[in-house]
């Protein structure tokens, strides 16, 4: 029962990072003139950030955007590691303990600051990791 839960994390994690990494390959586009207008200024416009740095209101956004699919495949990728090697049941609990904070602090973020698929794929991560984290006293790794 562990284990399955553990790859139901797992997959989570992993398909949102990838569907996240999805709004990389497209460009925005305005429906009506001050949609294209503050496309336009958020690509276009560069402010100086001192230090020589000079950067459009759309390479901030991208920048903290991509934050997103690397934390779920952080979370991902460790999990599987350590599911592979056997993590004792005790560390499991620890880690997936570490997970539920920071995944529910992204499912709270998300909640405020985004839209309906951001929202449902991290609150999804963040129930995964309760449960698991629940059923690790309960069950064994070899079940």
């Amino acid at each position: 029962m562990f284990r399955k839960a553990l790859f139901t994390l797992i997959t989570l994690q992993f398909l949102t990072a990838f569907f996240h990494s999805l709004s990389f390959f497209t460009h925005p586009q305005g429906t009506n003139d001050k949609e294209k207008a503050l496309i336009d200024l958020m690509t276009t416009y560069r402010q100086d950030m001192g230090a020589g740095i000079h950067r459009t209101t759309y390479d901030i956004f991208i920048g903290l955007s991509s934050c997103l699919p690397l934390l779920c495949a952080l979370g991902g990728w460790i999990n599987l590691y350590f599911l592979r090697k056997n993590l004792n049941q005790e560390l499991w609990k620890g880690m997936l303990r570490i997970q539920c904070f920071i995944y529910g602090a992204l499912f709270v973020s998300m909640s405020f600051f985004t839209f309906l698929p951001p929202i449902v794929l991290t609150g999804l991560i963040f129930l995964a990791a309760l449960y698991s984290w629940y059923i690790a006293d309960k069950s064994s790794l070899s079940e």
